[in-house]
């Protein structure tokens, strides 16, 4: 099922425009962001193909299934939560069935979770960002022997090096393994290469460090120590680096650099965000999605202000919300069998 075929079956119950633009955060170059509600056909939904949700290729339109989208608003969802509170004038169709869902059925205290929470994960994600902004990883990927060392001279010495001073190939060494010593290896040496030893790694795409056979009366020529679990977190590092240089946004990224704050300056404006409608809700008792302070979202997002400052602003944040939670006067969850009832009487009316 598509979008369109949802609208040209008349299955449509609510659509609006979301993000930046029912925030009231828009600038000219932000996108139009659509979600909505829609329900099966009876046929459909009591069978076995039920789907609880529909999207275009680049997911900035959205449209959920009725009972999907009620058991999200039962979990404070905050993307589904905003959509139900839309502003009126971002709403572009609304049947009239859905005025039985009312925002004030579904605010809870649930949101400290939900909002903060989410908020929380932002933060984590923009530490995240800003260690990678401020240390890239090299394109070409260090191997087994870019952690591997050797005694010499009462110092630890990389064993690249150590090969380089003595005109030694890695090719030509053997290890050998110690006894009740993790990580430590005998290094001998093959310079005629008539044992075949296996060298310190296999080939360049190694993972690990390779053993050889050691005829008996051989002298090793060093010990090796091979710090497996600092290559272990290299790898995934490294992993985790080009899969998002991959992944991200190019034009958002250059934004963030051009600001020179090194962090993603977006996710922390909504960061922000979040914090400050869950102390609303908390507070007041209201879900108020446009914002009323847009000149200072946009500064954030504009990259105004410092990573430390943003952090400061969201401890405080939380404080308050910490504080709102205990005297808020909200139910602890959403009234479920309220809910189920009026859905499926809903579902009554449509399927009649």
């Amino acid at each position: 099922m598509t979008i369109q075929e949802i609208k040209d079956k008349g299955l449509l119950l609510f659509e609006c425009i979301s993000g930046s633009k029912a925030y009231g955060l828009n600038t000219p170059q932000s996108d139009t962001d659509l979600k909505g509600v829609f329900y099966l056909p009876k046929e459909q939904f009591y069978g076995l193909e039920y789907i609880p949700q529909v999207s275009n290729e680049t997911n900035d339109e959205v449209y959920y299934e009725l009972g999907r989208f009620v058991e999200l608003l039962c979990k404070n969802n905050p993307n589904i939560l905003e959509l139900l509170a839309s502003p009126n004038e971002c709403i572009l169709y609304k049947h009239p069935l859905m005025e039985r869902l009312d925002i004030n059925m579904f605010l809870s205290k649930l949101c400290k979770d939900t909002f903060a929470g989410y908020a929380l994960t932002q933060i984590r994600k923009a530490r995240g960002y800003k260690k990678k902004v401020v240390n890239p990883i090299e394109k070409e990927r260090r191997t087994v022997l870019d952690f591997c060392y050797v005694m010499d001279n009462y110092q630890s010495v990389l064993v690249k090096e150590w090969l380089d001073k003595n005109g030694l190939s890695q090719e030509f060494c053997g290890l050998s393994s110690i006894s009740h010593a993790k990580g430590v290896y005998a290094l001998f040496y093959d310079a005629d290469n008539k044992y075949g030893y296996h060298g310190i790694a296999v080939k360049e795409t190694a993972n690990e460090v390779s053993l050889s056979s050691i005829p008996k009366g051989e002298q090793a020529v060093a010990y090796l120590f091979w710090n497996m679990e600092a290559y272990s977190l290299y790898c995934k590092e490294y992993k985790e680096y080009w899969d998002w240089v991959e992944e991200r946004n190019d034009n958002r990224y250059q934004t963030n650099l051009n600001h020179g704050k090194n962090y993603d300056s977006k996710n922390m404006m909504h960061t922000i965000r979040l914090l400050q409608v869950a102390e609303e809700i908390l507070r007041d008792g209201k879900l108020n999605v446009k914002r009323p302070n847009r000149r200072e979202l946009l500064d954030i997002k504009a990259g105004n202000m410092d990573y430390d400052d943003l952090l400061a602003i969201a401890d405080k944040l939380m404080e308050n919300i910490e504080s709102y939670y205990m005297i808020s006067t909200l139910p602890d969850t959403p009234d479920k069998q309220k809910t189920e009832r009026i859905l499926v009487e809903m579902r009554e009316e449509l399927y009649k």
